[in-house]
């Protein structure tokens, strides 16, 4: 028998891979800034400066320093 919630779950995204800039640390918390100016918090190990990777709400690894293209819908 299927369990309707867990189908229910899989009709569901994923949480986003998401890139920025570390702006600041504290106590295991990084500020990261997103490409678009906006601001978020992950916890993790980083440095100040550095490009990571991060998804709900934790820092997964570094990431390249490439050039960043935000395009608007």
């Amino acid at each position: 028998m299927n369990n309707p919630y867990r189908a229910l779950l899989s009709l569901l995204p994923g949480r986003p891979l998401q890139v920025g800039t570390v702006t600041a640390t504290a106590g295991g918390v990084a500020t990261i800034e997103l490409p678009g100016g906006a601001t978020a918090q992950a916890r993790g190990d980083a440095t100040v400066g550095a490009r990571v990777f991060f998804r709900d709400g934790s820092i997964e690894g570094t990431a390249p320093s490439l050039p960043v293209e935000v395009i608007s819908v």
